[in-house]
């Protein structure tokens, strides 16, 4: 070999084995992760399949909740939406919607369909929000509420809904989602059981495309039949079942997500309430909830509970998820940045030496690190200057980091909770898992780097979901 082949190859080979070793530790943490999840969702099913949360639902102690639903041009699915939210299944709660300047007919709609009137109520500014136009109240619900306010970006629109809230918890719920009648008292149990020791609770996320859903309520569940949106449903598997579930046994959960979650109100108050100048703002607002935990040396916990499931629409188009995952990227960096100082402390206990390194190595910086490893297997094969065994085991540990620790999402999926009853459906979600690794892991690594170039280039653009409703 010439010289610069040498160089070549000792340079491929090092950083092979710095990616062979970051793989390694990685695909560790995931199985303990696995086993930890596993246990805690047989041992969650078998309590679920004996409960029926008539105690939750008849209980004073059951807490009511303000609902807040921010709408960004949602004409399509609004109505039916929040007509499902009015047949939920418990005891007080109240719906705020937040039309936060749509371009299309969202105004038009919830007042139209809801019979919807100008009203005028006190509202206690105790967290800044763009300008009101107006609060609106329905004649056929006297506890839907219609907030009609200048675009401020969803934050904003949460922040306006507490504001008007007036129940000591809140629910943040995507303007596109279908919840199960249930999922408010199974998300509402550990704060009840814990006797408000919890001051927040996420339920599940899972895809709608491919259900029956009539008039915004769920009738049967099906799978999509495009290889796009099956995908995510196995991300989705992984996240929730894997990660967060594992994460949320020793109070070390950071997300819970922005399309279902429930918190104490007066403690997001307290915390600030929802940041505006970032695109990660339900993570942001969790970590500093924990910061605010450990810095008060309080005993509260986030937790996620699997059962509780709410279905919204996942893109079909590559363009419009290419731009989501962009945007959870640059969320994720953003809340880590801010919070930088929490990191390796010993005053933020698990939270500071666990859930954080996690989420900056592993989620953040993961997509550098296999892109590297796709990068050298390349080129030591077309220049012919990496050892075959080497590249085979990269190989190896990128199909076990990719395809099988999905494999292993769908099966625990298939153990506990069981919401797909077809067949065929749980085997198309295996066979898909198993692809995982050849085509939908590269392109969803190129479209988080791509999110590293935005933050280098503080760009913020988002643009429109585009939505094509998923009741009927």
């Amino acid at each position: 070999m010439s010289d610069w082949e040498i160089i070549l190859s000792t340079v491929l080979t090092i950083v092979a084995f710095f990616v062979l070793a970051y793989m390694f530790f990685v695909i560790s943490f995931y199985v303990v992760m696995l086993i930890i999840s596993a246990k805690q969702l047989r041992k969650g099913f078998g309590l679920n399949q004996k409960e029926t949360y008539e105690d939750i639902l008849q209980s004073a102690d059951t807490k009511p909740i303000s609902v807040i639903v921010p709408a960004y041009n949602e004409e399509i699915g609004i109505y039916n939406s929040i007509r499902s939210l009015l047949s939920m299944n418990y005891p007080e709660y109240e719906v705020i919607v937040v039309n936060d300047g749509s371009k299309d007919k969202t105004l038009q709609v919830m007042i139209e369909r809801f019979q919807m009137k100008k009203v005028e109520l006190v509202v206690r500014s105790r967290l800044k929000t763009e300008e009101i136009r107006a609060i609106y109240q329905s004649k056929l619900h006297d506890n839907l509420l219609l907030i009609d306010k200048k675009n401020g970006g969803k934050a904003d629109a949460l922040n306006a809904g507490m504001n008007l809230s007036h129940y000591p918890y809140v629910c943040s719920l995507d303007g596109d989602s279908v919840l199960e009648r249930d999922a408010f008292l199974k998300v509402m149990k550990p704060i009840i059981d814990s006797n408000q020791e919890v001051i927040a609770t996420g339920g599940s996320i899972r895809i709608a495309n491919g259900c029956k859903i009539e008039r915004g309520e769920l009738m049967s569940v099906g799978l999509s039949k495009r290889p796009l949106v099956i995908m995510q449903v196995i991300e989705y598997l992984r996240a929730f079942l894997m990660g967060r579930v594992g994460l949320s046994r020793h109070n070390l959960l950071l997300i819970v997500s922005g399309a279902f979650g429930v918190f104490h109100k007066e403690s997001v108050i307290k915390a600030g309430g929802y940041l505006t100048n970032t695109v990660g703002e339900d993570m942001e607002l969790v970590v500093r909830l924990h910061r605010l935990i450990k810095e008060e040396k309080s005993n509260e916990r986030i937790v996620y509970v699997p059962d509780p499931v709410c279905w919204t629409e996942a893109p079909e188009d590559l363009a419009v998820l290419r731009r989501q995952r962009r945007r959870w990227h640059q969320g994720l960096f953003e809340s880590l940045w801010l919070h930088k100082k929490m990191l390796f402390r010993p005053k933020y206990g698990k939270v500071g030496f666990i859930s954080l390194p996690y989420f900056l190595f592993v989620e953040l910086l993961g997509p550098i690190v296999e892109f590297l490893g796709y990068l050298i297997v390349i080129l030591g094969l077309v220049f012919g200057v990496l050892n075959i065994e080497l590249a085979l085991l990269l190989f190896t540990l990128a199909f076990l980091y990719g395809s099988l620790l999905s494999m292993s999402a769908v099966l625990l999926e298939e153990w506990s909770l069981r919401k797909y009853p077809e067949v065929m459906d749980v085997v198309r979600l295996f066979f898909y898992a198993l692809t995982e690794a050849f085509w939908y892991r590269p392109i969803t690594v190129f479209w988080r780097l791509e999110g590293f170039i935005h933050i280098l280039r503080k760009k913020k653009d988002w643009g429109d979901m585009t939505r094509k409703g998923i009741s009927s």
